[in-house]
């Protein structure tokens, strides 16, 4: 064998590949795993040139894969804006609001991303409240949920926003009793609203990007799916992939609308920005369907009414969404649909299903995010289909938003399903493991500790658990980050497992967390992250 560029030796590997699932050594050339096996044999492998890493017995998986994440729009809305996830008040809030006002004077908008859904909304946060932090310029605020936004009166003139506005389809301008904007939007309202703001310039938008893959480095993620993206997003992305400078691999999929009633016309769209932007690292591989909105705002498609009364409608014309999904399907695109409320997953897998009769069954593996809550009847339908279910466990504990709002919603019996993770892994479905980053942490070992002990973050033994019955082990949660996700990705082909032939996308932990106390695993810190055998995160404590 010729020299090789890079040697990982002295290490725990876990492979995740069946026919070799551990190993003490690997060696890398021109990106790729030439060679696994023990330390020895892969240290006379090397020469004088070669870098070696010794990972002094540490834990070295596949580099982490986040297949629902908001990775651009993330990245650029933490550099424009500020994050506002740890405000729990209306006075922290505001503190928040006040003090990025006070360090962006050259700004004419003041940007906030991640105000908490759960705790505010548009019973207790309104534009007067808004007023008193930012009196003087526009404000705009995006919820952590991605379905909800607040506004100031002053952001609300800007955009001409009035009580004769009407509503844009699929969302809702929140009036109060006068008939006024309250400052609050619901769902496609947001993004109308957003749509009008000043955008991000180039570089800005690189800078997101730079710093949205630098952020999940951190946490030994190599590679992502961009959960919605359009031509901005594809051309940051494959700009920034041909200069050198995307350390990250990133499939995407983009939003299909509600009325986007031409089918062939949004096919042809997606086919277009297939073709133009592709790159080594980037690529468009799906359609993105919203089905319904959230538990939060009451936008979630239920079977039957909600316990508290009301409903939400699917967001599409049920024909015409089934004629969109055929559609697609035969371009051979992946569908990626967001369902939150049961009937949005009844209706999801119905139009997988009326695809597949259409067309033929095809490894396409089609994909449901979220999946809140679920009919039991619906449970072995994702094996029957070959439907992923990608799940982001994160929320999966008994936290404000479910206790006080969700579970009510749902009453006791459709509670038991709700994030029913084991259930459906049980039945042999297919399924992925992601965050929906900027809604929740990134950080996949934050999500596993939520997932194996189904307690709220930083919870201790003794704590509340949310349906014990659907907590999930560790080894489950890696698949889920790693072989799975990689195939879910269309990628599972040079990534995924630590195998010869694929690319050297790896991970060393400090600890072993197959053997952690689960309520330590969040605390696991990544010490080097490797994309195709270059160091993209090192931890300033490693000295492998």
């Amino acid at each position: 064998m010729t020299t090789v560029d890079t040697i990982v030796v002295n290490a725990q590997i876990r492979t995740m590949d069946g026919a070799r699932p551990t190993a003490e050594a690997l060696a890398i050339k021109d990106g790729r795993i030439v060679a696994i096996n023990g330390t020895d044999a892969i240290r006379d492998l090397a020469n004088g040139a070669t870098r070696i890493i010794d990972a002094g017995g540490r834990l070295v998986l596949p580099g982490f894969q986040d297949t629902h994440i908001h990775l651009q729009d993330s990245g650029i809305g933490f550099v424009t804006g500020v994050d506002l996830e740890s405000a729990t008040t209306t006075g922290a809030l505001q503190d928040k609001l006040r003090e990025h006002a006070a360090n962006t004077p050259n700004d004419y908008w003041v940007q906030g991303l991640g105000f908490q859904a759960g705790i505010f909304n548009a019973g207790n946060l309104t534009r007067e409240i808004l007023d008193e932090a930012v009196p003087d310029r526009p404000l705009y605020m995006m919820a952590n949920d991605g379905h909800n936004a607040a506004m100031n009166s002053l952001g609300l003139r800007e955009l001409n926003i009035t009580g004769e506005t009407p509503h844009p389809r699929n969302g809702e301008i929140i009036k109060g009793a006068d008939g006024e904007p309250s400052g609050f939007l619901y769902e496609d309202a947001i993004w109308w609203a957003l749509g009008m703001l000043p955008k991000p310039s180039e570089e800005q938008n690189r800078e997101g990007v730079r710093y949205a893959a630098a952020y999940v480095n951190q946490y030994g993620i190599t590679g992502v799916l961009d959960a919605m993206v359009g031509e901005r997003h594809m051309r940051v992305y494959t700009d920034l992939d041909k200069a050198g400078e995307l350390n990250v691999r990133v499939a995407s999929t983009c939003k299909v609308h509600p009325h986007e009633t031409d089918v062939a016309q949004a096919v042809e769209r997606l086919c277009d920005l297939r073709r133009r932007f592709r790159s080594d690292k980037v690529y468009m591989h799906s359609a993105k369907f919203f089905l319904d909105g959230v538990m939060e705002n009451g936008t979630a498609a239920m079977l039957d009414d909600y316990a508290t009364g009301g409903n939400a409608p699917i967001m599409f014309d049920e024909d015409h969404l089934e004629q969109l999904l055929i559609a697609f399907d035969k371009e051979r695109f992946q569908l990626h649909l967001h369902t939150i409320g049961d009937k949005a997953v009844r209706v999801a897998l119905d139009g997988i299903e009326a695809a597949q009769k259409a067309n033929g069954v095809w490894p396409a593996l089609h994909q449901l995010a979220h999946i809140q809550s679920i009919h039991p009847a619906d449970i072995p339908r994702f094996r029957e289909l070959g439907a992923v279910a990608n799940w982001q466990p994160y929320w999966a504990c008994p936290e404000e938003a479910n206790k006080d709002i969700a579970i009510p919603m749902l009453g006791p019996e459709r509670s038991r399903y709700m994030y029913a993770v084991k259930s459906v892994i049980d039945t042999g479905a297919p399924y992925a493991i992601s965050s929906d980053w900027f809604v929740t942490t990134p950080n996949p070992f934050a999500i596993m500790q939520v997932a194996v002990t189904r307690q709220i973050p930083g919870d201790k033994a003794g704590g509340e658990i949310f349906t014990p019955e659907e907590r999930i082990d560790v080894e489950t949660v890696v698949r889920g980050y790693t072989t799975n996700a990689a195939h879910g990705a269309w990628r599972g082909d040079v990534t995924g497992s630590l195998s010869v032939g694929k690319f050297a996308d790896l991970i060393v932990l400090d600890r072993d967390i197959f053997k952690a106390d689960p309520f330590e695993l969040g605390e696991t810190e990544v010490q080097l992250t490797m994309l195709e055998g270059e160091d993209v995160h090192r931890a300033d404590t490693f000295d492998g």
